[in-house]
């Protein structure tokens, strides 16, 4: 059974626009992360659980877990978008402090 590893390549932050948008001017970049950040997904963690079994940001969950269950069950994450089709690179949705993840299917 396949795992998929997930890491935190780059972190983005839009001061301009938050100042603009935000609430809080001053949020500052995404404090959940760090470059380098590494999490490993296998088939011991089924049935899926809701945001990383607390170790992810619920909105950075949302976008790349898709990924994640498609490599755990074996199957292609980016087949003709990426120049390996075991491999996304995604971003959360967070427009004004990005965290952008390359999201690898490990075959044992």
């Amino acid at each position: 059974m396949p795992k998929v590893k997930v890491t935190v390549i780059d972190k983005k932050c839009y001061t301009d626009l938050q100042e603009k948008y935000l609430a809080n001017p001053q949020s500052g970049p995404c404090p959940v992360y760090e470059v380098g950040d590494e999490f490993i997904f296998g088939p011991d963690d089924l049935p899926y659980f809701r945001c990383g079994n607390g170790t992810q940001c619920a909105e950075a969950w949302d976008c790349i877990s898709r990924y994640i269950y498609t490599g755990l069950q074996g199957g292609s994450i980016m087949r003709g978008w990426t120049n390996d089709e075991k491999m996304m690179i995604a971003c959360c949705n967070d427009g004004t402090r990005p965290v952008i993840f390359k999201i690898e299917r490990i075959d044992d």
